[in-house]
């Protein structure tokens, strides 16, 4: 582990090893994060998964050792996150990572706008990312070389087509992380943003366009578990995808889009 400076600029260290760290990975039923949890477990880290399907974060943490803790929780209860820290309080004392890997997704153009479907991506994806946050920055407080990690998506560097809500919530998410990267250096906590492009999980099943770069949630959890041990903020893969994206954010609005113009004609 890099050494543990305190000061006002984000910390950003590089790691070792998961050996031994203790992890709080909140979004781990399916996609991304359970094989995250899995390539951590493997690699030595002790695990407590959540997500609000209790049987299948039940069978994840069976899978993972009798170390691994199963704690059912739902991002958008904030009494039921804090209840779950308590119980990670009583059993591990402290944690050394949070990692917010929980959203929804419905893919809504204007011709498909749902109000409440819009509202509810927002409120997991961003909101219980602020929720997780709260409940969990007393035990990260405690930890070893404290790191957060939140979870967003490629389409936060650009507004898309077809991603009424959706963009908006990991926008935002983006936004926050941030600013958390600042506010919470003096606290010893570093934080991290990850910024997926497309990824075969049961979310990108519903959409009916091209997806380029598409990868598996194997591969997706490989590149964010070295991206949190690397000094990166923004962690995006696959690059040839993300990578355009990330460049897009310098060009001039009009000229954006024009091109957000052609994609929705295409």
């Amino acid at each position: 582990m890099a050494d543990d400076r305190r000061g006002t600029a984000p910390l950003l260290r590089r790691l070792e090893s998961w050996q031994g760290r203790r992890v709080w990975l909140i979004g781990a039923s399916d996609g991304i994060g359970r094989e995250l949890a899995r390539l951590l477990a493997a690699d030595g880290a002790r695990l407590a998964v959540s997500a609000r399907r209790a049987d299948e974060i039940e069978a994840l943490a069976r899978e993972l050792g009798p170390e691994a803790l199963a704690l059912p929780v739902d991002a958008t209860d904030q009494a039921a996150l804090t209840t779950a820290a308590a119980r990670l309080e009583a059993a591990w004392g402290a944690v050394d990572h949070v990692i917010y890997t929980a959203g929804i997704y419905w893919p809504m153009g204007i011709d498909t706008f749902d109000v409440e479907k819009a509202a509810k991506m927002i409120e997991v994806n961003l909101t219980g990312g602020l929720r997780v946050t709260a409940a969990a920055l007393p035990l990260l407080e405690r930890g070893n070389a404290p790191q957060l990690a939140l979870t967003a998506s490629a389409s936060a560097y650009r507004g898309l087509p077809r991603a009424i809500g959706y963009g908006a919530s990991k926008a935002g998410l983006c936004n926050l992380a941030e600013t958390l990267a600042v506010e919470l250096a003096p606290r010893g906590i570093d934080v991290r943003v990850v910024n997926p492009g497309f990824v075969r999980t049961r979310l990108t099943d519903m959409n009916d366009f091209r997806m380029p770069a598409m990868i598996e949630p194997e591969a997706a959890a490989r590149a964010m578990r070295d991206g949190l041990a690397s000094r990166r903020f923004h962690i995006h893969f696959p690059k040839r995808f993300t990578g355009l994206l990330v460049a897009a954010r310098i060009l001039p609005s009009r000229w954006w889009l024009a091109l957000s113009a052609r994609m929705v004609k295409g």
